[in-house]
């Protein structure tokens, strides 16, 4: 789809699309391969002196071989979660290619850090800006992301614990709550926390790797690296603490939908209760035997239908003492 090209230009970072036929700037730091042609693969595989992976072959990359070291560039694969915005947010493998100079990322995604990061380096003084540098900052975009992305889910469980939890005007009065909807707010809210850690671990390791390998790594860029890996461990346990969250949030309310279906099953295990002993009654004086001693009295009929409602107001006021009802 597209080569960008940033180069430095005086003290500032200029940012150029690469047309075909162009060479790459000498005093490119940053060259970014966003759903790459083949051409535009070939370029930067020219300039470098690298192989650009496929994306087959980023897809197929295993956690143990995502880091590795060739010929003095570091490849480095992590998964950064894209489409958040969207109903179906998604991690996707993005490339890290860090040679002595230049930075080369490979995606076939547009994460959000992509887009407000060269903004960002754009209003930059950097005339001693190399791929390091450009590498450092792009970490530190992707982990500002990360931590707005979890500021947002933990915003989104604190009003479905509201919802949830809600105490009704009336205690009488059972709350409207759509426990389903919540079920699944919840539900998409734990798949993208979830999907926040996975990346956060992936990143974790880039970071750890490129602080250990990267050559010539000056003491500010070894600290900048340190101190990204110290945000992204708090936010892994902010993320694990936020999952755990949902997962209470998830019991929660499950347990509110257990309560709710007891207490319809109550009404009618006390309506049938209720209405038992005067169809027991009813039962016995319906039965027609011959001698039975009521069937002659005048008041029969009358006092079949006293015991009848006594046999019904009885329990209802035994149920309200015992606060049943």
């Amino acid at each position: 789809m597209a080569l960008f090209i940033y180069s430095i230009d005086g003290e500032r970072v200029q940012r150029a699309t690469w047309n075909e036929g162009d060479a790459v700037p000498a005093g490119a730091v940053w060259l970014d391969l966003f759903s790459p042609t083949l051409a535009e693969e070939q370029a930067a595989e020219s300039h470098v002196g690298i192989e650009i992976p496929t994306r087959e072959e980023m897809k197929e990359i295993e956690l143990s071989n995502a880091l590795y070291n060739e010929s003095g560039h570091l490849f480095m694969t992590a998964t950064l979660l894209t489409k958040f915005d969207s109903d179906e947010p998604e991690n996707q493998a993005v490339t890290f290619i860090l040679s002595p100079k230049q930075l080369v990322t490979v995606r076939y995604t547009d994460p959000v850090p992509f887009r407000t990061y060269p903004t960002r380096l754009a209003r930059d003084i950097t005339a001693d800006y190399d791929g390091n540098c450009v590498f450092a900052g792009l970490i530190e975009a992707v982990i500002n992301r990360a931590a707005d992305i979890l500021e947002i889910i933990a915003q989104k469980a604190d009003t479905i614990t509201k919802e949830v939890f809600v105490m009704p005007v009336n205690e009488k009065k059972a709350p409207t709550v759509n426990y389903e909807k919540a079920l699944i707010r919840i539900g998409l809210s734990g798949d993208t926390a979830s999907k926040a850690r996975e990346s956060l671990t992936t990143l974790w390791r880039l970071v750890a790797y490129a602080q250990q390998n990267i050559r010539q790594c000056t003491p500010e860029l070894k600290e900048t690296l340190a101190a990204h890996a110290r945000d992204i461990s708090a936010l892994s346990d902010h993320a694990a603490f936020i999952s755990n969250k949902l997962q209470f949030l998830l019991d929660a309310t499950l347990g509110m939908i257990n309560i709710s279906q007891n207490n319809i099953i109550k009404i009618f295990s006390i309506a049938a209760v209720v209405f038992l002993p005067p169809t027991l009654v009813a039962s016995i004086y319906g039965m027609n035997f011959k001698h039975m001693p009521e069937l002659d009295w005048q008041y029969g009929y009358p006092m079949a239908l006293v015991m009848m409602t006594l046999a019904a107001v009885v329990p209802i006021m035994i149920f309200r003492r015992k606060k049943w009802l």
